[in-house]
């Protein structure tokens, strides 16, 4: 697995663990078609809650965030319509968030959650 696999997947388990600790229930990860992945799929009470995880090690590229940009929310939006079509839909409220896992040199993780980004 290359170096760039190994901290996105580092950065999901940490957004995961944080989601859960908010008091989201995690459904699914990693959830893939051919048009890309789902990070995190979860719940918060009656909102299915569909997260996208954009992990760094330092910010000479930006913060994390910065990374979803209007042509990946628009990917996202649509890969959202497809696990719906797929799951046969769902029938309540639904939400695209972001998180971002900023770790630094010194093991220090800083946490940013966006609700609502699209």
């Amino acid at each position: 697995m290359g170096d760039r696999q190994e901290l996105g997947r580092d950065g999901e388990e940490v957004a995961a663990a944080y989601l859960t600790q908010v008091g989201m229930q995690v459904v699914s990860r990693n959830w893939r078609c051919r048009y890309g992945e789902i990070d995190i799929i979860a719940r918060e009470g009656p909102v299915l809650v569909f997260c996208e995880v954009k992990t760094r090690r330092g910010t000479g590229f930006g913060v994390p965030l910065e990374a979803i940009t209007a042509p990946k929310l628009a990917r996202i939006r649509r890969l959202v319509s497809l696990w719906l079509e797929e799951m046969g839909g769902h029938r309540g409220p639904i939400r695209i968030d972001a998180v971002g896992v900023l770790s630094h040199a010194d093991g220090r993780l800083d946490i940013e959650h966006l609700r609502g980004v699209s």
